[in-house]
């Protein structure tokens, strides 16, 4: 076994994943490359790497996943070692073999190990043969829809589709019944085939609301291998996840014991090298089984390194170096806990639809780990992944670090995008979350009240905005602004698409009596900064963040996002149903993967007409009423921004 040494790092990703990486080769004294797509050319990871080197368009077949031009990139800068960060490339077996033969150490296991796990049913094949518990199910070469129907049955409903090749949540459906079945596995074949280039799935037993645990294990070339014990990642929405913590609350000492053995003798296995996850669903019985390994760094590795006091990118890049590991099994110690929350540009409340646009005010809380590579006025393209920031808090026990996630997450200032921000936090308030009882069911399980409204807030929020936009935007004195209408005055504006009525009255020098809807608020002692407000409403002092652009407001109170718009002055606005007028219109920026009619097709209201696919996952799009297909504006391919008209339909005559 002889040492790879190398001295200039190729990041092969994008984001807060590149910076992460550039922080611990920084630390080593390793030089760092970046690539990046047109979209990302003012990226902070572009700027921050010591050389940078455009790959191509944003489309991930051109730029990020594009090996011919990342290699090219590569020996452009006179990069020796190739890190694939944890997406994109990583448990890509080509790529690796790629690396390997144009002279790059590739920081990440072999191509023949990636092979091996990478694919969900040989790894399976593999597990089994090694005595690790799996999951029964189907995992065979006969792909038609008939054998699939059949074990489906056999294996018994409900039943898990999965994308033999791929994770992620991508290309994953849960059939519940054999009715579901047949639309469900051509819906996961499709997601398949446009996320991993691969129609293979298989088929698992679904179990009723395990958790989902992972195992991090790291091995070196030398034969030697060890866990770092689990992260439970059982909060998911679309099989993917939002919250992760170490250690889980449901596994002790014993099992934790049994779990990682287990994982470590999968890495021996395959003869393994550097970073990976088992993972595995654990039943309320304490029975666990295999579900996949993820040979790379996975996106929750921060609450690992809290809890063990070790950088794992470090870990990584010595390992990829020929060092061997630099502790044993018995030298792994645990302290505190830790819990992490993904921050997604996602609107929770519409099914948790991707978002893109312009970031207007950007400010994380100092007193959590937060990883991130946004600015104010930074742009989201809609052509990655939704995640735009991690928040990660440690404490001493769960509630320190529950508690301190929470102060951190609601102090957190994200504004221009919807964000699940919110979300999040009523996730983290959830008596069942506080508890330790989360299972993957519990976003399902408790998904209205997680989106209930807090018209409280809303209401005072109202009453701060009415405010705001009253105040002469032209004043900057450092003394903040002051009101110089001539009141009373009234107001019509938005906030978050709801119309209200407002009205304003002095109630003493810098006091002011704001009635908005039912309610009447009294605000007093308004003082701005460029980005933040003081005030006291009903004698309550508070503060808030905002952003200004002309007649729209974008608010930050109480952890929640408010956008607010003018209409004082605009004619009034058009009633009626949007749906009504037959158009269906893109609910965001995408690209179009399928279109299901043609002009002339007759369709029900609730029928699919186009697929979008955004943020890497796929939306379908259907009729908004029953009626004859007039006009389609879209093909396969077509980029698209979001309310853009795709396809009109008209009410035939009866």
């Amino acid at each position: 076994m002889q040492p790879t040494p190398f001295r200039k790092i190729l990041i092969a990703n994008r984001g807060e994943i590149a910076l992460r990486i550039m922080r611990s080769a920084r630390a080593l004294g390793y030089r760092t490359v970046a690539v990046y797509s047109t979209a990302d050319a003012d990226a902070r990871h572009v700027q921050e790497a010591d050389q940078a080197v455009c790959i191509g368009e944003p489309l991930p077949s051109q730029s990020y996943l594009c090996i011919p031009a990342i290699l090219e990139a590569a020996a452009l800068a006179g990069a020796d070692a190739v890190h694939p960060g944890y997406g994109f490339l990583a448990e890509n077996e080509s790529f690796a073999r790629a690396c390997r033969e144009a002279g790059l150490v590739f920081i990440g296991p072999s191509p023949e190990a990636i092979a091996a796990m990478g694919h969900k049913a040989g790894a399976k094949t593999l597990m089994q043969a090694a005595g690790v518990p799996c999951i029964p199910g189907y995992q065979g070469d006969d792909q038609s829809d008939a054998r699939f129907a059949a074990e489906a049955a056999r294996v018994g409903f409900p039943v898990m589709i999965k994308a033999a090749a791929g994770g992620g949540g991508r290309g994953m459906r849960l059939a519940p019944s054999a009715t579901e079945f047949p639309e469900l596995l051509q819906s996961a074949r499709s997601e398949a085939e446009g996320a991993f280039g691969n129609p293979e799935l298989i088929l698992e037993r679904a179990i009723a609301a395990p958790r989902h645990i992972e195992i991090q294990v790291f091995a070196d070339r030398y034969g030697h291998a060890i866990h770092l014990g689990e992260r439970d990642c059982s909060v998911q929405r679309r099989h993917q996840k939002l919250i992760e913590e170490a250690p889980s609350p449901a596994v002790g000492a014993a099992l934790r014991e049994r779990m990682g053995a287990t994982a470590v003798a999968a890495a021996k296995a395959i003869g393994y090298e550097g970073a990976g996850t088992l993972e595995f669903l654990l039943d309320g019985e304490g029975n666990y089984y295999f579900m996949e390994m993820n040979t790379r760094l996975q996106v929750e590795h921060p609450v690992t390194e809290a809890i063990t006091g070790l950088d794992l990118v470090a870990l990584q890049l010595r390992v990829a170096a020929g060092e061997p590991l630099p502790l044993a099994q018995d030298e792994v110690r645990f302290d505190g806990h830790a819990i992490e929350v993904r921050l997604c540009a996602e609107d929770a409340a519409q099914g948790f639809m991707p978002q893109s646009g312009t970031m207007a005010l950007w400010r994380m809380p100092a007193q959590l780990r937060v990883e991130d590579a946004l600015r104010s006025g930074a742009e989201i393209p809609p052509f990655y992944d939704s995640m735009i920031a991690k928040l990660v808090a440690h404490g001493r026990t769960r509630e320190e670090a529950r508690r301190k996630l929470r102060a951190g997450l609601e102090d957190a200032v994200a504004l221009g995008v919807i964000t699940n921000q919110f979300f999040l936090q009523r996730c983290l308030a959830h008596p069942v979350f506080a508890a330790g009882g989360a299972s993957t069911a519990f976003i399902d399980q408790y998904l209205k009240e997680l989106l209930a409204p807090d018209s409280a807030t809303q209401d005072r929020a109202a009453a701060l905005a009415a405010v705001l936009l009253c105040e002469d935007s032209g004043d900057r004195s450092p003394q903040g602004r002051r009101m110089t209408h001539t009141l009373p005055i009234s107001l019509r504006f938005t906030l978050d698409g709801r119309m209200l009525d407002a009205g304003i009255e002095r109630a003493h020098s810098d006091r002011f009596s704001v009635r908005v809807g039912d309610g009447v608020f009294e605000i007093d002692s308004v003082e701005r900064s460029p980005a933040s407000v003081r005030f006291a409403c009903n004698r309550l002092a508070e503060r808030a963040a905002f952003h200004r652009d002309g007649s729209l407001l974008l608010l930050h109170y109480r952890g929640r996002q408010f956008r607010v718009e003018d209409h004082t002055r605009a004619a009034a606005l058009k009633s009626g149903d949007a749906a009504g007028d037959g158009k269906l219109r893109a609910s965001m920026n995408g690209r179009v993967v399928a279109v299901m009619v043609a002009v002339g097709d007759t369709v029900e209201a609730g029928q699919p007409m186009v697929t979008l696919e955004a943020m890497k996952m796929e939306h379908v799009h259907a009729a908004p009423l029953s009626g004859r297909v007039t006009a389609l504006h879209v093909k396969a391919g077509d980029q698209v921004a979001a309310s853009r008209v795709v396809a009109e339909l008209a009410i035939e005559a009866s």
